[in-house]
């Protein structure tokens, strides 16, 4: 089967696209409304694009009529956010922040989870997370789309402080089966870890001797 996107509606290449890349690792981020209310959303196009310094980045698709949403809108102002890892304690609670609640109540606190104070930016992180790393907005873009109604806002962030569960760090490394990640696949359908395995990286000589150089 060949598809042409262009041949296809928005709403049929965003599923293809969630059905096709997938598991997807989930940003839950925290910033502050424009009254201080703390605003809390989860984006599942999400990954690390940089080390030095460290950078993550994930979009925010625009609402109908290219309307910006509260998250994208709250950081361009304010020029910060918390980003958690999602987890199995948290999930559910980060899945029920999705529900529309009104832009003056804050899902984080409505759902349960418990704000606490960040070190290096102003938007408060959520205490459930064992994982939250503090952030500065690096870049911006605006995607796809028209110019009266893009598609998105892409964000990068700075990770300028990481706060990590003293549980689960060895060595400097992360204890992954600890952590319990949780990563969406398609509709509303989770994924947690499954079977794990691990595979050498040869170097090309390593790589000819392993194949008698065929």
């Amino acid at each position: 089967m060949i598809i042409d996107p262009k041949q296809q509606s928005k709403k049929d290449n965003y599923k293809l696209l969630i059905g096709s890349v997938l598991p997807r690792p989930i940003a839950f981020v925290t910033s502050l409304g424009p009254n201080g209310t703390l605003n809390a959303a989860p984006f599942s196009f999400f990954n690390v694009v940089g080390t030095q310094p460290p950078l993550l980045a994930f979009s925010c698709i625009r609402k109908p009529g290219g309307v910006m949403k509260d998250t994208a809108r709250n950081i361009l102002e304010h020029g910060e956010f918390v980003v958690h890892v999602v987890d199995g304690n948290n999930v559910a609670m980060v899945n029920d922040t999705s529900i529309d609640f009104p832009p003056e109540e804050s899902e984080a606190e409505a759902v349960g989870f418990t704000p606490v104070p960040s070190e290096a930016v102003k938007v408060p992180g959520l205490k459930e997370a064992k994982i939250r790393m503090e952030c500065r907005l690096y870049r911006h873009f605006v995607l796809g789309g028209t110019d009266e109604e893009p598609d998105c806002d892409h964000l990068i962030g700075e990770v300028v402080l990481f706060h990590i569960d003293d549980a689960l760090c060895d060595g400097g490394r992360i204890d992954t089966v600890a952590l319990d990640p949780v990563g969406r696949l398609a509709g509303t359908t989770y994924v947690r870890l499954g079977e794990m395995f691990s595979m050498p990286r040869l170097s090309y000589g390593e790589w000819r001797e392993k194949t008698n150089g065929a």
